[in-house]
């Protein structure tokens, strides 16, 4: 077992040991083992990150574009060469499978090429003027500061589609990441700065609640993107609505699946799965509820059930294994409290359901992969977000009630359906209340180069991810241009 890797922070230019508590990093699948270790920032980090990213941003801003993208596609080579190994210690740090580690790596260096190369789209919009001798420019300018706040679950991917737009449209960032999950964070950073990052146009802070209140209340931020929790989200709007600067906030999910009785059952059986147990079900994509029409309900729901008690749970470092731990102690015993009330409440065990009562599994942070069906009264599973390998199962006797089911939530960042009704899926384009769409595929997973981000109560501000970034790391300036008499 190699050593803990030691935990410092980034503030203009600088690695800098913290002031404030000590963080232990473990790994959820051994809690025994620490994958990282250092001390938590304190205000005195976070005012010097801010204070940093204030004095170099218009620098930063008046620096042409070709010139910061190829930091950032230079970063992406980093990123991408270093993959095997932070893929793994993503997996030994958050939990999810090896495989998926390395996959999530690989989209960060995705992420980073992509918006490296954004100075060869085009820049602004020219109109015409209803004057003689005027031509009307829309032009765009960096925000300024952004505060950067990522969740634990996506330690370098969400943090990377932040980050990147960030600075390719002429931003500086101060980042807090999730203290829980640290390593990548570090990693990314370095990454940047190995790739030619000024001082003090990327500084990262490794902090407690503390710290990300002082970030989304500091003065000196000009906007902040924040992804987690609901009730944090709506804290940190509320505080930017407060201080008059914009807020970009992806919240919740409790995302359905629809499957019909038309539907390629092997495939979305396959892809149901995929939805409700990859990464441990801690996605805000994940597939958490299932709707299923009548009429194959029963087989269904008993090949699903099959597939769930056969995934190899495990140490997610080990070759073969499908589904690791969830990140944490208080995560189990959340989600396990959230399951034994749906039993109260009157569901139905299709698969998992119990904790774990011996060796590894027991001692680890694991939680079995756990299909519910529940009655007709919706137990609370059937609304809460429990961020974990949950699926909680309803039936439907017709497919406009199997669509007023999938609606059912104050939620609406994705679904999918599953149907060869080429009508079916048109009505759902329409009916469906979500920001994400997946038909015949698992309601999980974003492609870079397309809009990001829920309806209802999953999503605050614009969207995140492909050109969609700009309208919140730019603003626009409407420029009236008119010269002077001509001369000859």
């Amino acid at each position: 077992m190699t050593a803990p890797a030691q935990l410092r922070h980034l503030v203009d230019g600088q690695w800098l040991d913290g002031a404030g508590d000590t963080v232990v990093s473990i790994s959820p699948a051994e809690p025994d083992v620490v994958v990282a270790q250092g001390r938590l920032a304190e205000t005195t980090e976070l005012d010097g990150a801010v204070a940093a990213a204030q004095r170099v941003k218009r620098e930063w801003a008046r620096i042409p574009a070709h010139e910061r993208g190829a930091i950032l596609v230079r970063a992406a080579g980093i990123v991408e060469n270093a993959a095997q190994d932070w893929g793994t210690e993503l997996a030994r740090e958050e939990g999810k499978t090896k495989p998926e580690g390395i996959g999530e790596v690989l989209r960060a260096a995705q992420i980073l090429r992509f918006y490296g190369n954004d100075a060869d789209r085009d820049a602004g919009e020219v109109f015409s003027s209803p004057r003689r001798g005027e031509r009307i420019l829309v032009t765009r300018k960096p925000v300024g500061v952004v505060g950067v706040i990522t969740p634990f679950n996506f330690p370098i991917a969400i943090p990377a589609w932040k980050i990147a737009p960030a600075l390719t449209y002429g931003n500086t960032v101060v980042w807090k990441p999730a203290s829980t999950v640290p390593l990548l964070a570090m990693r990314l950073a370095q990454a940047l700065t190995d790739a030619g990052l000024p001082d003090g146009v990327l500084n990262l802070v490794i902090g407690d609640r503390t710290v990300g209140n002082g970030l989304a209340e500091h003065p000196g931020i000009d906007a902040i993107t924040f992804t987690g929790s609901t009730g944090v989200g709506r804290r940190i709007a509320a505080a930017g609505a407060a201080r008059g600067v914009p807020v970009q906030a992806e919240m919740g999910g409790k995302n359905a699946a629809v499957v019909l009785g038309d539907a390629d059952l092997e495939l979305a059986a396959e892809q149901v799965m995929f939805g409700a147990f990859r990464s441990t079900g801690q996605k805000c994509t994940a597939t958490s509820r299932l709707i299923v029409t009548d009429d194959i309900a029963e087989d269904f729901l008993a090949e699903l059930g099959k597939r769930a008690d056969a995934l190899n749970v495990g140490n997610p470092v080990q070759d073969g294994t499908e589904m690791g731990p969830v990140v944490n102690a208080a995560a189990r015993t959340s989600i396990q409290a959230g399951i034994d009330r749906a039993f109260e409440q009157g569901a139905r065990r299709i698969a998992g359901g119990h904790a774990y009562a011996e060796g590894t599994l027991a001692t680890g942070f694991f939680v079995p992969p756990t299909i519910l069906e529940l009655p007709s009264q919706s137990p609370d599973v059937w609304r809460e977000e429990l961020f974990g390998p949950v699926l909680a199962v309803r039936r439907a006797g017709s497919v406009d009630e199997a669509f007023a089911l999938a609606n059912d939530s104050e939620f609406g960042l994705s679904a999918a359906i599953f149907t060869q009704d080429l009508t079916r899926s048109l009505d759902a384009i329409d009916d469906l209340d979500v920001g994400i769409l997946h038909i015949n595929s698992e309601s999980a997973g974003a492609d870079p180069h397309v809009p990001f981000g829920g309806a209802k109560k999953s999503g605050y501000g614009p969207k995140e991810q492909g050109r969609s970034a700009r309208e919140f790391f730019t603003h626009t300036t409407t420029v009236y241009l008119r010269g002077g008499q001509a001369r000859l």
